[in-house]
């Protein structure tokens, strides 16, 4: 049995809101995973009346297709879709036999309005939590338009694929045979890369917001809803909904939550703003912000949106380290989640760039998947947990040098290795490795507010108590202030206090 006795009591339930009948198409042959495929296909077939099988040949093996009776849907599952991509193969169940994917109007007509012919590749890991989202975003337009078929590639499962197009990171889409994409995108993102985008005039005469959140991380949903809930006209635009914490894996201080997952919350975050009256404009990056009569949010799209008071909640991103090379062999050896890009560098050499808490991390989680990992640490001590440092020199295949400023990762087409002076002798070294973790903290996003709003010298918008900038009706949450914890309730909390902020500045004004 391929599936444990929970799993499959949860399956069992899933399985019962199929609306019509599947057919799973499998090629398989004598290797391990396709007897195991065979065995998880089997075994769905036991659990639904809804679901036959039948063996075909594929255009790879071992691989299934999910299918109508008569009809292919273009759903491929090119390994086995357990781990991180069980929920993938949950709902490419349900919505093959017909149920109608949770996806907003507008974007299925987006979806059904594409012309011309698609096929996509994804190639994932089954450990990255950011590949479901592009997974199940490619399975749903497949599952909407006849002329989009999409193959998930387990890259576990085809090293030698994976090698041969220098796959060194997940999730990797290639589109009719040529690089789309890489790392985690929307559904709405995937629908802009290929053209269908909603027209930027929707945003032309909206109405005034009495209070406009910027940014859809905890701190700006919390915002939002805090700012609803006062019964006031508000409105949220942001690039993606989560922000940082769909690049987290496990979450465990989340009080009152023993245990959940960065997109699992950013999933909730969205669903629970949507329970409100709160216009959300999603994928829309903030271009420039301005105080006349009302403030001005300009966007990169060239709407402008017009509100009483507005909320930056823009949040942060992971810090480059700036070097030569870090650019060029970003995703060819360079890459910034050990949970996702890890067991791409099984048997390899790699470097962590930081001794903090995310880097001491990303060095343990590594060394039980790689063969040799270098920390490389700027200052003379870690800085991270002692637990976890006492953790990290407990691994025998572990090195560890400080004082060490990275100069240069070098490579030809990929990596082949890493420059660095240490700082006591002034002496440069060069290590020879494959890849390259980079985990030196973050940078808000904030860049775009020019002089307009007053920061520290690290850009941090400086806030008051009450979440006030130096601009009057502009307020800022999160992880782009000066907040000096950066932690995930830290900004739900100080998104809530700017929304009453806000409002009390409404009543008073």
């Amino acid at each position: 049995m391929l599936l444990d006795a929970e799993i499959k009591a949860q399956l069992a339930q899933y399985l019962q809101m199929m609306e019509g009948d599947v057919l799973l198409k499998v090629s398989a042959g004598n290797d391990d995973v396709s007897r195991d495929m065979l065995a998880l296909v089997d075994e769905l077939a036991t659990m639904s009346n809804h679901i036959k099988v039948e063996n075909v040949q594929l255009d790879r093996t071992p691989s299934f297709s999910v299918n109508r009776p008569g009809e292919d849907t273009g759903i491929t599952f090119a390994g086995i879709p357990l781990g991180h991509e069980f929920t993938s193969l949950v709902l490419a169940l349900l919505q093959v036999s017909g149920r109608a994917p949770k996806v907003d109007q507008k974007v299925i007509d987006q979806i059904k309005g594409i012309q011309g012919n698609y096929h996509f590749d994804s190639y994932i890991s089954l450990t990255c939590h950011n590949c479901p989202d592009v997974v199940q975003a490619l399975n749903v337009m497949s599952v909407l338009n006849p002329n989009i078929t999409h193959t998930m590639i387990d890259g576990a499962a085809y090293k030698e694929e994976v090698e041969s197009k220098d796959i060194m990171a997940v999730p990797t889409v290639f589109l009719d045979g040529e690089p789309f994409g890489s790392g985690r995108m929307t559904l709405e993102e995937i629908l802009a890369k290929v053209g269908s985008t909603p027209d930027a005039s929707e945003f032309a005469n909206k109405e005034p917001f009495d209070v406009l959140v910027v940014g859809g991380g905890p701190a700006g949903a919390s915002a939002a809803v805090y700012a609803a809930r006062k019964g006031i006209r508000t409105g949220i635009v942001a690039e993606r909904f989560g922000g940082q914490i769909m690049d987290t894996l496990g979450i465990e201080n989340f009080i009152g939550t023993k245990y959940t997952e960065g997109p699992k919350l950013a999933a909730s975050l969205e669903e629970h703003v949507k329970e409100y009256d709160i216009d959300i404009m999603n994928l829309q990056r903030a271009k420039r912000l301005e105080k006349k009569d009302l403030i001005e949010i300009e966007l990169e799209n060239g709407a402008v949106l017009k509100s009483k008071t507005v909320i930056l909640s823009t949040g942060a991103r992971w810090r480059n380290v700036n070097v030569p090379g870090e650019a060029e062999f970003k995703n060819k050896g360079v890459a910034y989640c050990p949970h996702c890009d890890g067991p791409l560098f099984a048997g390899k050499r790699v470097a962590v760039i930081g001794g903090g808490n995310s880097g001491v991390e990303a060095a343990i989680d590594l060394a039980g998947i790689v063969k040799h990992v270098t920390v490389l640490e700027f200052s003379d001590v870690l800085r991270a947990d002692s637990v976890l440092q006492d953790r990290l020199y407990s691994l025998p295949n572990v090195t560890v040098i400080k004082n060490a400023q990275t100069t240069e990762i070098t490579g030809n087409d990929k990596v082949n290795g890493i420059s660095y002076i240490d700082r006591e002798t002034e002496q440069t070294h060069h290590i020879e490795l494959e890849g390259i973790f980079v985990q030196i903290g973050l940078v808000p996003n904030t860049d775009w507010l020019g002089s307009e709003v007053e920061r520290t010298r690290m850009g941090e918008i400086i806030v008051d108590k009450h979440g006030s900038t130096s601009v009057p009706g502009v307020f800022a949450a999160g992880d782009c202030t000066d907040a000096p914890y950066k932690q995930i309730i830290v900004s739900m909390g100080s998104g809530a206090t700017a929304a009453l902020g806000a409002f009390d500045y409404l009543i008073r004004n």
